[in-house]
């Protein structure tokens, strides 16, 4: 067992960017996950899509090759179910959603009870079918005193070749029109990286948070108290490094151009 792995137990594992761009899996992915498999590395895949849900992401995720199945996934949407649970105990909450399949389906599941009749939260994640009745609703239910909480603030998204508004887009309307801020769920809030921790029991010292994105994955690394490891993968390349960790606030403790040499790294350490 190496060094690295004495120190740290986990890897928090960025998915856009990371794993992936689009459809097409980033090189070095597949055998990098089988390597963590092999070697007994804990992880979850930690991300801020809250539109679908984990078995939708691992499916996908094995599509690509990328070996994964739900239990390894940790999506924003089942962080807020976890979140919204945790904060009522033993009564049933009632929440207002504006969102999708995998939003919708995660709260069921923690037993939220989901209606636009005297909410105790309105949670707004990114929804294409967003309009302005939903938006008028909303507004007018956290004006009302439903608590806002929005599952991440991704305020774009690739698709396609190009871009479209995410999930902070919307969320930045409603905030502007209700006078209220969100309780913020995904990256970089550290609520979604401590439901991750959760999940697999262990303190956030022991875990390392891999991403592409210094102002999401690498924040959130850094709030949580985690390690954090950067790849130049996505987002981020050696040309634009300074600017964004000017954005973010912070810079990653380990940085690597591939997944290739994030491995060795392991290998070796």
């Amino acid at each position: 067992m190496s060094a690295m792995h004495n120190k740290y137990k986990a890897l928090l594992i960025d998915l856009d960017g990371t794993m992936y761009h689009g459809d097409t899996p980033i090189e070095g992915a597949s055998q990098f996950i089988t390597y963590l498999q092999e070697h007994n590395w804990l992880y979850r895949f930690v991300t801020n899509n809250s539109s679908a849900t984990a078995q939708q992401v691992a499916e996908r995720l094995n599509t690509m090759g990328i070996s994964a199945n739900a239990e390894h996934i940790c999506t924003s949407a089942q962080a807020t179910a976890h979140y919204i649970a945790k904060q009522c105990g033993s009564n049933q909450p009632k929440a207002f959603i504006i969102g999708e399949h995998g939003l919708r389906s995660a709260l069921l599941d923690a037993g939220i009870e989901i209606t636009d009749e005297n909410p105790d939260y309105v949670v707004q994640g990114i929804d294409k079918s967003f309009n302005y009745d939903k938006a008028s609703q909303a507004i007018t239910l956290i004006r009302a005193g439903a608590t806002f909480i929005m599952t991440n603030p991704d305020l774009l998204l690739p698709a396609n070749g190009g871009f479209i508004p995410g999930a902070g887009s919307i969320g930045a309307m409603l905030q502007a029109s209700s006078g209220q801020q969100p309780i913020v769920i995904g990256k970089p809030s550290k609520i979604l990286v401590h439901y991750a921790l959760s999940q697999l029991g262990i303190e956030a010292h022991e875990a390392l948070v891999v991403g592409d994105n210094m102002s999401t994955d690498i924040a959130a690394g850094v709030h949580s108290g985690c390690g954090t490891v950067l790849l130049y993968t996505g987002l981020t390349n050696a040309n634009n490094k300074s600017y964004y960790t000017e954005q973010a606030g912070c810079d990653a403790n380990y940085i690597f151009e591939t997944i290739y040499d994030f491995q060795h790294f392991l290998m070796k350490n």
